[in-house]
């Protein structure tokens, strides 16, 4: 392998830690290491396993069907890209995930230096860079790559080596065992929602190396896989080091604020520094967050109304509407995102698993359908649920089926609908 396309492996690979390692990303490691204790270990490899493998599963199912969701969908049927990628496209676009991260940086990065100031003026700022920053597409992943990635790197490798060194406190034995930290932590990457957004960005990653001149199937394949394990690597060793330090940070309330948290932990471990980096990360985290989201809109929504639309004109909008909705606030952001996350995530996770397993020897559409039907039908009721209009009765029957309390209850019956679609299909032949 040549140093030329060393160098474009390890920029979109960096590129794609920065993607995918947002607000989220970086709140949610350490409450699990303060809750986990002694743990840990396993704690890791079950976040990584939630947050990290899934996400770079479906990186690999767009780059096995072709360049974008689209072709990932059409392996289910021709609708199913188009439908399925606008739900996601929005709910990780300007509706929920791109507001959260002005709001986040806010909250967290400028509200402790400056208690008085009110959330318009950051956001809009915010906003103002996210749009400069996207309105090349075809510039995007060198900007995160070369520029916005190694600085955030910089900050977290300081703060993890430095707590690593010289830790606050022993890890404690917790009320979890090996199998509650197991679980529990394994649930916080499913929350982590970097499935829905890796098949999004799997187009911009494809986007970029086809830029860089790698056209062929082999070659393009080869540098995404490549650089998809780049930023495994710097995930997993950024996760881990994040548990380890909420492990060790002698901190035992496990009703402690996230933003709180990952602010005692820097402070102690970086002084008078650490709201400063700690700062400086959330900042560079949201911003590269944000702006490969609004390029995916912008790119998305581009090729769905055939250039009828300017890329110019829909991350415009996108910005304007992200901005108008970051104003509530982290807490409403949340509030508000949670069912229509809950539907669309089952969903997303059902096309890319069973499309990267199967789709190499069954050719057939309606497998893969009656898989989606199943997850379609307990996404809805688990929507129901938690707005609160679902029977008792049809509740009580929901909660029998395995996982359906950790919110995997889509998985038997999207296999049995893959089950049935299969014999379905045979019975046609």
């Amino acid at each position: 392998m040549n140093n030329k396309k060393l160098s474009h492996i390890f920029t979109i690979g960096f590129a794609l830690f920065a993607m995918f390692f947002g607000a989220g990303n970086l709140l949610l490691p350490p409450l699990i290491g303060v809750k986990v204790g002694s743990e840990f270990l396993i704690a890791i490899i079950a976040f990584g396993l939630s947050g990290i493998l899934l996400p770079f599963t479906g990186i690999l199912a767009v780059t096995q069907s072709g360049d974008s969701f689209n072709d990932l969908g059409n392996k289910v049927h021709n609708k199913v890209g188009v439908i399925v990628g606008t739900i996601i496209m929005i709910c990780i676009g300007p509706l929920i995930a791109i507001p959260r991260t002005a709001a986040t940086t806010f909250e967290v990065g400028l509200k402790p230096f400056f208690p008085d100031l009110g959330a318009l003026l950051p956001c809009i700022l915010f906003f103002v860079i996210t749009f400069a920053l996207s309105i090349r597409p075809s510039k995007i992943v060198d900007v995160i790559g070369n520029y916005l990635t190694p600085i955030l790197l910089v900050l977290l490798v300081a703060l993890i080596v430095l707590g690593i060194l010289n830790p606050e406190a022993a890890t404690q034995t917790t009320k979890l065992n090996f199998a509650d930290s197991f679980t529990f932590a394994f649930i916080e990457g499913y929350q982590t929602l970097d499935v829905m957004a890796s098949v999004i960005f799997a187009g911009i990653i494809i986007k970029a190396a086809k830029d860089k001149g790698y056209h062929q199937t082999k070659q393009k394949s080869q540098v995404v896989i490549y650089s998809g394990i780049i930023a495994v690597v710097s995930l997993l060793f950024v996760y881990g080091g994040l548990i380890y330090l909420g492990a060790t940070s002698g901190i035992s309330n496990p009703e402690i604020k996230r933003s709180e948290l990952l602010i005692t932990i820097s402070h102690n471990i970086l002084g008078k520094y650490g709201l400063i980096a700690i700062a400086l990360a959330m900042g560079f985290a949201c911003l590269t967050t944000a702006i490969a989201l609004t390029t995916a809109f912008g790119v998305f929504f581009q090729k769905i109304f055939n250039n009828k639309i300017s890329y110019v004109l829909l991350v415009t909008i996108c910005c304007l509407v992200s901005l108008f909705l970051s104003v509530f606030g982290v807490d409403a952001i949340i509030n508000f995102a949670y069912p229509p996350l809950a539907f669309v995530y089952p969903i997303t996770i059902t096309i890319v698993l069973y499309v990267l397993i199967f789709s190499g020897k069954i050719k057939q559409k309606e497998p893969y359908i009656g898989a989606l039907i199943g997850s379609v039908l307990i996404s809805t009721c688990s929507v129901l649920n938690i707005l609160g209009v679902l029977p008792e009765s049809i509740l009580n029957i929901l909660n029998k089926i395995p996982l359906f309390s950790y919110d995997l209850g889509w998985i038997l019956p999207s296999l049995i609908g893959f089950v049935i679609g299969l014999l379905i299909s045979k019975n046609k032949n």
